[in-house]
C-alpha cells in the first residue's frame, strides 16, 4: 500500500489546509480559456481542482495571478541538473501583463460565481470561509508588470479582490529585481527596488496588501524590510542552509522576518528542498520535515505554514498533487508534531497573518479618519 493511500485511509478526520501559493489560475487559463472556471469542477491534470481539494483536506490558500514570458526557456528542465544558472526571462508589456492578469482573475470570479471558492476580501470573510462548503481564495499578484505607475490598476485589482502581492517574479520589472534560479548560489544578486517599487511598497501597507518577499533577490528583500510597517512574509520559500538556491531565505533574512513577528510558508517544490538543487519527484517527504523543523527554530511556531507551489513546480512523488495533503500531515505527526502545531501550520498562522495585515490597515485608516 502507498504512503498516499495509508495516510488518506487513515481514522483522524482531514486537518484543513490553507496554502501560501498556487499556480491553478495559470493552468486553467493556458489549458481551458474562458471554461477555466468549469475544469476546476472536474478532475483534471493539475494539482488542484475541487475533487482533489476535498480529497486531500485542502480549504483554501493563496490564488497567484502569473504572467508567463512569450517563449521562454523551459526553466524546470534546466533545474534538473547538479548545477544551473537559468537565464531571467524577458520583460513582459503592462498591456499583455493586464491582459493575462484579468482573464485569469475572471477565471477565479467564475469559480466564486459556480460555487467552487469564497474571494476573501476581510478577515471576517476570511475566518468564515475556512470553515465552510466552499475554497477559501485569496488573490494574489506573483510580480507586478500588470500595474502602472499610477497605481489605477492596483485599486482595480483591490476592487476585485486582491490582497497579496509579490512586487517581481524570478524578472526584472519596473518595480525591481528579481533572484534568478540559480544553484549554487545566495540571493544576493543584482539591485533591489526601484523607486516605483518603493512607492508600491507604502501604497500596500496603506491598503493592507499583503506582500510576498519570496522572489525578490537580497537587496529588495533588505528594502522591504525598511520601507514596510507589516509584518515580513514569503508566502513560499525554503532555507537556504539546507539547500542553497539563490531562491531560498538566509538565516539573516529568516532573523529579520521573525523580528517584525512575520512568517513563512514551506515549499513544495523538490529544487528548493533538495541539497542537490534538482527539480525531480524522487524526493523524499521526510526533507520537508528538515526545512519545517529548521524554519520553526528560526521563526517560532507562529511563523511557519505551508506555500506549496502546487501547479507551478514539480512536487514530491509521494504527494503528487493536493489530494496528497494528508501524507505530509501524517509524516509531521510520525516526527512528534503534535495536532496543535500541526493545525498552526497546516492554516491556522496563515489565516492569523492575513488578519493581522488587513486589520492593521483598517486600523490605521480609520485613525486617520
Amino acid at each position: 500500500m502507498s504512503e498516499l493511500s495509508t495516510a488518506q485511509d487513515m481514522a483522524e478526520p482531514l486537518v484543513p489546509v490553507f496554502d501560501g501559493h498556487n499556480d491553478v489560475l495559470t493552468q486553467l487559463r493556458d489549458n481551458h480559456g474562458v471554461e477555466g472556471a468549469s475544469a476546476f469542477l472536474t478532475q483534471t491534470n493539475f494539482h488542484i481542482d475541487r475533487l482533489k481539494a476535498e480529497k486531500g483536506g485542502f480549504a483554501g490558500g493563496f490564488f497567484a495571478m502569473w504572467v508567463d514570458t512569450p517563449g521562454q526557456h523551459d526553466f524546470q528542465n534546466m533545474m534538473q541538473q547538479s548545477a544551473y544558472d537559468v537565464p531571467l526571462p524577458e520583460p513582459v508589456s503592462q498591456l499583455l501583463a493586464m491582459d493575462v492578469v484579468s482573464e485569469q482573475a475572471a477565471i477565479l470570479a467564475d469559480m466564486q460565481r459556480l460555487g467552487a471558492v469564497t474571494i476573501c476580501r476581510s478577515s471576517d470573510q476570511l475566518r468564515s470561509a475556512v470553515g465552510s462548503d466552499r475554497i477559501a481564495a485569496v488573490l494574489h499578484l506573483e510580480g507586478c508588470e500588470a500595474i502602472d505607475e499610477d497605481f489605477q490598476t492596483l485599486d482595480r485589482l483591490y476592487e476585485q479582490g486582491l490582497r497579496s502581492l509579490g512586487p517581481v517574479w524570478s524578472r526584472t520589472n519596473n518595480f525591481g529585481h528579481g533572484v534568478p534560479f540559480r544553484f549554487p548560489s545566495t540571493p544576493d544578486i543584482g539591485f533591489g527596488l526601484t523607486e516605483l517599487g518603493k512607492r508600491l511598497i507604502r501604497r500596500c501597507n496603506e491598503k493592507g496588501i499583503l506582500v510576498d518577499l519570496s522572489h525578490l533577490n537580497e537587496a529588495g528583500f533588505d528594502d522591504v524590510a525598511k520601507l514596510s510597517n507589516a509584518p515580513l512574509v514569503a508566502t513560499h520559500s525554503n532555507v537556504h542552509q539546507l539547500c542553497s538556491h539563490a531562491r531560498n531565505l538566509t538565516d539573516r533574512q529568516l532573523e529579520i522576518i521573525r523580528a517584525s513577528s512575520g512568517m513563512v510558508g514551506l515549499n513544495f517544490a523538490t529544487a528548493f528542498l533538495r541539497n542537490d538543487g534538482r527539480m525531480i519527484e524522487d524526493t523524499p517527504v521526510e526533507l520537508m520535515l528538515r526545512h519545517l523543523d529548521y524554519l520553526i527554530d528560526k521563526l517560532g511556531e507562529e511563523g511557519v505554514g505551508l506555500g506549496s507551489d502546487f501547479d507551478g513546480a514539480t512536487v514530491p512523488a509521494a504527494l503528487k498533487n493536493s489530494a496528497g495533503l494528508p501524507v505530509l500531515v501524517e509524516a509531521m505527526r510520525r516526527s512528534q508534531y503534535g495536532e496543535a502545531l500541526i493545525r498552526k501550520i497546516c492554516s491556522e498562522n496563515w489565516v492569523e497573518m492575513l488578519c493581522r495585515t488587513w486589520n492593521q490597515a483598517v486600523g490605521a485608516s480609520q485613525q486617520k479618519s
